[in-house]
C-alpha cells in the first residue's frame, strides 16, 4: 500500500495521494462540516494546561504505535502485518541507536558508519515502501509474489554490498586502482539495489536521471562538441561509484550520517512531546486577532516548527491539520489555504537554526562552520516571511475575510503556561550554533535539554512508548532524505569523472555572454526541471556543481551562489506542476492539487525575488559595513512589498492598472539595479550608477504604497469601508446605511448643493 505523506520526509507523495477530483471549493464533507476545529478540541486529554494547546496531529490516545501504523499500510493489520511491525521497530531502534553511538562514541571511521547507515536505511525502505502500486497488487496473487520475491533479493542484495567493503577492506585499500572483477561487480549490484530504493522513496524520475548521467559518461566519445569527453568504462563507473571517495558513501551521505539525523530526532522528539502544538498555539495567540489572523498564525507556526525540523512536507503534515482547517473556517478559500501552508512550510527549509539538510550539505563543501549560513540566511529567510505576511493580509482584505474572534484563541498567559519549557532547548540550540558549537553536539545538546523540560512535566513526559514511537518517527523521516543524498553522490562521481562541471559552467556563461540575469534565470528554470522529480536536497547538489562555478565567474561571492542554488532548488515543493508540499496540504485541505499549487507558488514568490537581492545587493555582506545591510534591508523591503501588490493587484484597496504597473516597475528598478545600469549605458551610452536606479525605484514604490493608505483612511473617514467580514458598501453607498436610502442621500445632497449654487448666482 502506498504510504502517507505523513511520513514522507522531503520526498514527493505518491500519485494515490496527490490526486483529487477537483471539486469545486465550497464543497465539504459532511464529517468536515461537523467536526471542530479550536484550541482544546484536540483528542488528546492530558487533565493538564497543556490541553489548552492545539491537537496538530488529532490522533488521540487510542492510536496504535506508529510502527504498526505504517506496517498496516503496506502488510495489513493481521498477524503477519504485526510481525512486520516488530521487524519496523527493530530496524528503527536499530538504525537511532547507531546514530547516537557514533555521534556520541564511535570507533568506526566515516566510511563504516555511512555503509552501515546506508544499509539500515534501505533494509527499512524495502519492508516500508511497495515496490508495485496497490492497484497492481490487489486481486494478482503473481504480482504479490513477485514483489515479495523482489523485495527478498533487494534485502539480501543489501546486507552482502553493504558488508563487503567492511570485511575487505585492507585488501580493497591495497589493490585501489586495479580493482577486481568481483569488486566492480559487487559495485553494480550497489547500484542497481540504490536505484530501485531511489525509485520506491523518491521517485521514477530521479532513477532515470542518475541513469542518464551514468550514460553520459560512458557514452563520452559518440558525443560530439564541448560535451563530448573520453569515455568512461562500466567498470571505473561502478567502483568509482561504490568504493571511491565521491560516490555513494562520499560527501552527501556523510552530512545525513554526521549532521542531519540528529536534528531529524530533534524534530521527532519535539513533536511526541508536543513541542508542536505549543509554537502552534502560540503563533496564534501573536497573530490571531490580526487583519487575516489565521493565515499568519499559519505561517508563524510553520516557520516555528520548520525552522527545527527542516522539511517542508514534513511541516505540511504536521502543523496543516490544524492550520488550515482554522482558515477555512474564517473563510480563506481552500486551495488558498492549502498555499499559504504549503509555501511558509517551505520557508522553514531557508530558515535556522535548523534549515534543510542542503544547508549542511552547504557548509561542508564551502568548508565553513555551519554558524556562518546560519548568519547570512536569518535575514533574508526573515523578509521571506515579512513577504508572505504581507501576502496574507492582502488575501484577507481582498476576500474581506474577518479576523479571529477574541473567544477562538486562548490568552497569552495560558499558552505560555502550557508550554513555556519548550523554549528552553531552542534558546539552547540557537545559542549554540551561534557560538561555533559544532552542529552534532549542539544538536545532542537540545535533544538531551529537550528531554530533560520535557519529562519535568505531566503533559509532555513520555512512556516508554513514546520513546520507541521518537526512535522509529526518527529512523523513517530520514529514509527519502538519506537514499536520495546517496544516489546524488553517483551524479556527484559522474561529474567529476567527466569534467561536466566546468564544461557546463563554461557553456553557461558563453551563451549569455556574461549577464548575471540570464543566467539566474536560466538556473532558476533548470532548478523548476530538476524539482519535477528530484527532491530539494538532491535538486541543490545537481544544480550547485553545475551551475555554481558558473555563478562563481560571474563575480559572486561562493557562499552567495551556494545560497542562491539553495533557495531555487526549494521550489520543487511549491511550483505546479509538481509541488510536493502543495499536493500534502491539498490533501489535507480537500482541494485541488493544481489549484494549491498554483496558490503556493504565488506566496512563495521570495524563493524567486530575494535570490535578485543576494546577487544584485549586500544583503548577505553581514561582515560588511553596516549601512551597506541596513539600505539593502530597507529597499528590498520596499521592493518586495511594491512587487507583491502588483502581484495581486490589491493592499487596502484593489489597485488600478497603471498602478500595478508601476509598482511592478518601482519592485524590478530595485531587484536588478545593475542590469538597468548596463542596459542604459549600451542602449543610451549613459553611465548610471545603480544607485541611482535603487534610488528611484525605492522612492516611487514608498510613493504608491502611501496613496494606498491615504486614499483608503480617506475612504473610511467618508463610510466607505466597513469591518473586515462585513459586506462592504457598493458604490454609492456608505456603511451603515441601505442602498436606498445611500442613494436618497445622494439625490438630496445633489439638490441641496444646486439650490446653494442657484442662490450663490442671484445673489
Amino acid at each position: 500500500m502506498a504510504e502517507k505523506p505523513q511520513v514522507r520526509g522531503d520526498a514527493p507523495p505518491t500519485p494515490e495521494e496527490t490526486e483529487r477530483d477537483g471539486r469545486d471549493d465550497t464543497a465539504t464533507s459532511a464529517a468536515e462540516e461537523s467536526s471542530e476545529v479550536g484550541f482544546g478540541k484536540g483528542g488528546r486529554r492530558t487533565g493538564t494546561s497543556a490541553d489548552a494547546l492545539p491537537d496538530v496531529d488529532g490522533l488521540g490516545d487510542d492510536a496504535p504505535p506508529f510502527w504498526r501504523r505504517i506496517a498496516a499500510e503496506r502488510w495489513g493489520e493481521g498477524r503477519f502485518g504485526l510481525a512486520m511491525g516488530g521487524i519496523i521497530l527493530l530496524l528503527g531502534i536499530a538504525l537511532t541507536a547507531f546514530q547516537l553511538w557514533i555521534a556520541l562514541r564511535s570507533g568506526l571511521d566515516a566510511r563504516q558508519q555511512r555503509l552501515m547507515h546506508l544499509m539500515l536505511v534501505m533494509l527499512m525502505v524495502f519492508i516500508i515502501m511497495p515496490p508495485f502500486k496497490k492497484s497492481t497488487v490487489e486481486g494478482n496473487p503473481v504480482a504479490y509474489v513477485a514483489g515479495a520475491v523482489l523485495d527478498l533479493v533487494m534485502v539480501v542484495a543489501t546486507v552482502v554490498v553493504s558488508f563487503y567493503p567492511i570485511v575487505y577492506q585492507a585488501e580493497l585499500a591495497r589493490r585501489a586502482g586495479a580493482y577486481t572483477d568481483l569488486d566492480w561487480i559487487m559495485g553494480l549490484v550497489a547500484i542497481v539495489v540504490l536505484l530501485e530504493a531511489t525509485r520506491r522513496s523518491v521517485g521514477l524520475i530521479m532513477v532515470l536521471l542518475v541513469a542518464a548521467f551514468i550514460y553520459y559518461a560512458w557514452i563520452g566519445p559518440l558525443i560530439p562538441g564541448d560535451f563530448g569527453h573520453s569515455g568512461v568504462t562500466i567498470q571505473r563507473i561502478s567502483t568509482h561509484a561504490y568504493l571511491g571517495n565521491d560516490g555513494i558513501y562520499g560527501l552527501t551521505l556523510g552530512v545525513v550520517v554526521t549532521f542531519v539525523f540528529v536534528f531529524i530526532l530533534f524534530g521527532a522528539l519535539l513533536s511526541k512531546t508536543g513541542g508542536g502544538n505549543f509554537f502552534v498555539g502560540l503563533a496564534y495567540v501573536l497573530t490571531g486577532r490580526m487583519v487575516g489572523g489565521p493565515a499568519k498564525g499559519a505561517v508563524l507556526g510553520s516557520a516555528l516548527m520548520g525552522s527545527v525540523s527542516g522539511s517542508a512536507i514534513a511541516n505540511v503534515v504536521t502543523t496543516g491539520p490544524f492550520t488550515i482547517p482554522l482558515m477555512k473556517k474564517v473563510g480563506y478559500k481552500k486551495h488558498d489555504a492549502a498555499g499559504v501552508e504549503a509555501a511558509a512550510s517551505t520557508g522553514g527549509q531557508v530558515l535556522p537554526p535548523i534549515m534543510g539538510a542542503g544547508a549542511f550539505l552547504m557548509a561542508e563543501r564551502l568548508g565553513i562552520p555551519y554558524a556562518d549560513i546560519v548568519k547570512v540566511a536569518i535575514i533574508p529567510a526573515i523578509m521571506y516571511f515579512a513577504l508572505m505576511f504581507l501576502f496574507v493580509d492582502i488575501l484577507a482584505r481582498k476576500n474581506n475575510i474577518r479576523p479571529m474572534e477574541g473567544d477562538e484563541i486562548p490568552t497569552f498567559a495560558i499558552v505560555m503556561r502550557a508550554g513555556w519549557h519548550f523554549m528552553a532547548p531552542l534558546i539552547l540550540l540557537i545559542v549554540l550554533l551561534l557560538n561555533y558549537v559544532p552542529p552534532t553536539q549542539a544538536g545532542l545538546a537540545a535533544c538531551g535539554a529537550l528531554l530533560v523540560v520535557a519529562m519535568l512535566r505531566a503533559s509532555s513526559r513520555l512512556s516508554l512508548k513514546d520513546f520507541l514511537e521518537v526512535f522509529v518517527m526518527a529512523a523513517r523521516s530520514t529514509l527519502p532524505v538519506s537514499v536520495a543524498c546517496a544516489v546524488a553522490g553517483i551524479i556527484v562521481g559522474m561529474v567529476g569523472l567527466t569534467g561536466l562541471g566546468l564544461v557546463f559552467s563554461d557553456v553557461l556563461v558563453n551563451a549569455f555572454a556574461g549577464n548575471l540575469f540570464m543566467t539566474l534565470v536560466m538556473v532558476a528554470l533548470a532548478s523548476l526541471i530538476l524539482g519535477i522529480g528530484l527532491p530539494v536536497t538532491a535538486s541543490y547538489v545537481v544544480l550547485v556543481i553545475l551551475a555554481g562555478p558558473a555563478l562563481e565567474q560571474l563575480g559572486l561571492a561562493l557562499i552567495v551562489a551556494h545560497m542562491i542554488v539553495y533557495w531555487l532548488s526549494q521550489d520543487s515543493n511549491v511550483t505546479p506542476p509538481v509541488a510536493f508540499a502543495a499536493f500534502a496540504a491539498a490533501g489535507i485541505a480537500n482541494s485541488s492539487p493544481m489549484r494549491s499549487g498554483v496558490s503556493s507558488w504565488k506566496f512563495a514568490k521570495g524563493l524567486y525575488l530575494i535570490p535578485l537581492l543576494m546577487a544584485y545587493s549586500a544583503l548577505m555582506e553581514v561582515d560588511g559595513p553596516v549601512i551597506d545591510l541596513v539600505m539593502a534591508i530597507a529597499t528590498g523591503s520596499v521592493a518586495l512589498a511594491a512587487g507583491a501588490m502588483a502581484i495581486e493587484g490589491f493592499f487596502l484597496r484593489r489597485t488600478l492598472l497603471g498602478e500595478r504597473i508601476a509598482l511592478g516597475l518601482s519592485a524590478a528598478l530595485v531587484l536588478i539595479a545593475p542590469e538597468w545600469s548596463g542596459w542604459t549605458e549600451s542602449l543610451l551610452s549613459v553611465q548610471v550608477s545603480p544607485d541611482w536606479f535603487i534610488g528611484a525605484g525605492t522612492v516611487a514604490g514608498i510613493v504608491l504604497i502611501t496613496l494606498q493608505v491615504v486614499n483608503h483612511r480617506r475612504d473610511k473617514a467618508k463610510g466607505l469601508v466597513a469591518p473586515l467580514g462585513q459586506e462592504q458598501p457598493k458604490a454609492g453607498q456608505t456603511v451603515g446605511t441601505a442602498p436606498e436610502e445611500s442613494s436618497k442621500d445622494v439625490e438630496s445632497s445633489k439638490d441641496a448643493e444646486a439650490a446653494e449654487t442657484t442662490e450663490s448666482t442671484k445673489a
